[in-house]
């Protein structure tokens, strides 16, 4: 039997049964559209919250500390007597040495030592004060790190500082009293603001210094470290530092306080991370988030389709149950086809067709369903969440079901694969009919 002849012939089989063919499709629709609305929500579910993840920075961005712990070591007795364990101090830090270490890495793109002030500090502009939170980096330019200036600029000279959007928020009026209306935060970009530094000596008696610092630029809101932070010149940092400590700093024994090493690809990072920690070394990046996040949403993407396929397991049944009804109704009409030339192999391609036919209708009707549903939950889910986020003072979701094309193919095959599978045995029965026996079949 010719393709097209087979498919003419179970076309016109189906629209002979259309009222049972329709109801049995229904159980297919239901189970199709149940795993494309879980698997959607799901996928939304993890789109959402990789919209929040990424909001947190540069994610080829790894965060490097000095390692400061502590390792058991047996010490051996003499004489013959017993060993015992002792804790010996390990120290590893962050040398110029480390950072040629961590550039050889492969995939490394920069690294960029980093020092924070320690000293305590506060700025000083005209009447208000600000407690300050300052880095010094060994970059020219922040936007090396991943920064970007709302005004100004983010490139670093001498006696500037880059500004985080929060830090006009920490200034207030030491002289302020009770009743009076209190400051808008100041605009400090472009203006001469007053670093000043505090120390005290063995009798506890207060040293300060003042440094003149220019606002060369401040940065865009990005929700992490930088929107509360100072940046400025590491040699300038360490000047403060030094002033600070009363000694001059030496990066082979003291290191530096931090480095970022930036991946030239994000798929590389966690592979570099790794790299570093095997060296001795504290590494965090922020792409660890990301792949336990993925992963846990990946699981319940599985777990949601799973729950889907049940109902179209019950589909299935169904299904099976309807081509069973249909052989028993059509025995003598296998007899007559068998007793005109049809072999065992045209009756069971017909049935099986049939069955997938009817997955494949079904599984249509559910991709259309499952999707349409999708797009209504989000509009009525987004209208919702964006009211719930405009009272907390987050920012919305931008989507809560998303239906990719792939999952509406998947959606549509395996509803006609289960509609195969699940006319196999009545299939097989048809096509191992004796031909005599069928034709006597009242």
């Amino acid at each position: 039997m010719k393709l097209l002849d087979l498919f003419r012939l179970i076309l016109n089989n189906l629209n002979r049964r259309k009222g049972r063919v329709a109801l049995t499709a229904v159980g297919v629709v239901i189970g199709t559209a149940a795993v494309v609305i879980l698997v959607s929500l799901a996928i939304g579910l993890q789109q959402s919250a990789n919209e929040q993840l990424y909001g947190i920075g540069d994610l080829s961005l790894i965060q490097v500390s000095p390692n400061y712990g502590e390792m058991p070591i047996v010490m051996g007795g003499g004489g013959g007597g017993g060993g015992g364990k002792e804790q010996v101090q390990i120290q590893t830090v962050i040398t110029n040495q480390s950072l040629k270490d961590f550039a050889a890495i492969p995939g490394v793109e920069s690294v960029i030592p980093r020092d924070y002030l320690m000293a305590s500090g506060m700025l000083q502009f005209n009447r208000l004060e600000a407690g300050i939170g300052m880095i010094g980096v060994g970059v020219d330019d922040l936007g090396s790190m991943g920064l970007v200036a709302q005004q100004g600029a983010t490139a670093l000279e001498k006696g500037t500082i880059v500004i985080g959007p929060m830090i006009p928020m920490n200034f207030y009026d030491p002289h302020y009293r009770p009743g009076q209306e209190p400051p808008p935060p100041p605009d400090l970009m472009g203006q001469q603001v007053k670093l000043v530094l505090m120390k005290w000596d063995a009798e506890g008696n207060e040293i300060r210094k003042t440094y003149q610092l220019r606002v060369a630029g401040i940065l865009e809101e990005n929700r992490t470290e930088s929107d509360w932070s100072i940046y400025m010149r590491l040699d300038e940092m360490t000047i403060y530092n030094e002033w600070a400590m009363g000694r001059r700093i030496n990066r082979a024994k003291d290191g530096y306080q931090n480095a970022v090493v930036k991946a030239g690809e994000v798929d590389r990072v966690l592979e570099i991370t790794e790299t570093i920690t095997a060296m001795g070394y504290q590494a965090f990046t922020a792409q660890s988030f990301v792949e336990g996040i993925n992963g846990f949403y990946v699981a319940m993407q599985v777990i949601f389709g799973g729950v889907g396929a049940i109902a179209l397991l019950v589909a299935a049944i169904g299904i099976a149950n309807t081509m069973a009804m249909a052989i028993l109704e059509r025995t003598r009409e296998i007899g007559l086809m068998k007793a005109i030339g049809a072999t065992n192999r045209d009756v069971l391609l017909i049935f099986l067709g049939e069955a997938a036919g009817i997955g494949f209708v079904g599984g249509l009707g559910g991709v259309f369903s499952g999707w349409l549903a999708g797009q209504i939950i989000n509009v009525v889910a987004l209208v919702y969440l964006a009211g719930q986020a405009a009272e907390q003072g987050g920012l919305p979701p931008s989507v809560a079901a998303s239906t990719p094309i792939w999952l509406l193919l998947f959606a549509l095959i395996f509803a006609t694969f289960i509609g195969f599978l699940s006319g196999l045995y009545p299939a097989l029965r048809a096509a191992t009919m004796v031909p005599v026996t069928a034709l006597k079949y009242e």
